[in-house]
């Protein structure tokens, strides 16, 4: 077992969760597992941070916008990391040479940002898919609606968003209250979808994790989205519309596990072609959103 990848894993289900609960998981003494915990967030091999839901932000356009550039990649890719509304860019081997994942709150915003990114020097060509259902995704904590915020819960999500498992403790300290009703407060925001406490991995090749990319045509969805949901190696999938009716990000310690992963997928009846890129270089990995209103220049 790969018990590194187990704590990582049980943590992108529940940022939250105890050591205790941890060790239970992975079949080791707490101690042990506290300490390896410790040392993969230290050399920021993972990250757990809080993300605020789309929905609440009013984000209700999201997509993955492909890119070919003409001449270097990093350039046009940094450009794309200073944007406000990616969330995700990434250097890739495949048909195109980066990708991106936007959010925006209508399609008039999203036609603006894609001329914007079509103004970058460099680029020759973006392709652009909606996703119309996230059927995975650690980030997306499907937000119930009703929920109103007043300026402690404000500051609680800004502090979850830098260090998802500060201790109750230390967050009651930052906005000044009791632990016991920080932990009140923040359970509320969990359980009305307002935010969800996930780990980010480092991905990439410099990494201990390769990250894959898949497009998908279907005939048939049903037995793709239960192999995804189940799937131990999917950080994400969605329906899309586009020249894709599914992508998914498949995540795995070797280019032998991604194969294989990638053989079942092909496997599964409905599918009739899949597209894949792999992820070289993890540019922006950011779901951080600030609730309150910039202020005036």
């Amino acid at each position: 077992m790969d018990f590194d990848a187990e704590i990582i894993r049980a943590l992108q289900e529940d940022g939250r969760a105890s050591i205790r609960s941890l060790a239970l998981r992975v079949r080791q003494p707490r101690a042990a597992v506290a300490a390896r915990l410790r040392a993969m967030i230290d050399d920021r091999t993972v990250r757990v941070v809080a993300a605020v839901d789309p929905a609440f932000l009013g984000q209700h356009v999201l997509g993955h916008v492909s890119v070919r550039v003409f001449g270097a990649a990093d350039p046009v890719a940094q450009r794309l990391r200073e944007m406000s509304e990616t969330v995700f860019v990434s250097a890739v081997g495949g048909t195109h040479d980066l990708v991106t994942e936007i959010r925006v709150g209508s399609m008039p915003e999203l036609s603006d940002l894609l001329a914007r990114i079509r103004a970058i020097p460099g680029v020759i060509e973006i392709n652009t898919i909606i996703y119309s259902t996230v059927i995975k995704g650690f980030f997306v904590s499907d937000y119930h609606g009703d929920v109103t915020l007043d300026a402690t819960d404000e500051g609680l999500i800004e502090q979850l968003q830098t260090d998802g498992r500060q201790s109750f403790r230390a967050l009651g300290d930052a906005v000044r209250l009791s632990p016991s009703a920080v932990a009140t407060r923040v359970q509320r925001l969990i359980d009305a979808g307002v935010i969800k406490i996930s780990a980010v991995e480092a991905r990439g090749l410099a990494h201990r994790q390769l990250s894959m990319g898949v497009g998908m045509t279907l005939e048939d969805d049903a037995a793709v989205v239960e192999a995804l949901q189940r799937g131990r190696g999917v950080d994400f999938a969605a329906r899309t519309v586009g020249r894709f009716d599914l992508v998914a990000t498949l995540v795995e310690p070797s280019a032998g596990d991604l194969f294989a992963s990638l053989e079942r997928l092909r496997a599964l009846p409905g599918v009739t072609s899949i597209e894949a890129w792999l992820h070289l270089a993890v540019v922006k990995e950011d779901y951080a959103r600030t609730l309150r209103a910039p202020l005036p220049a």
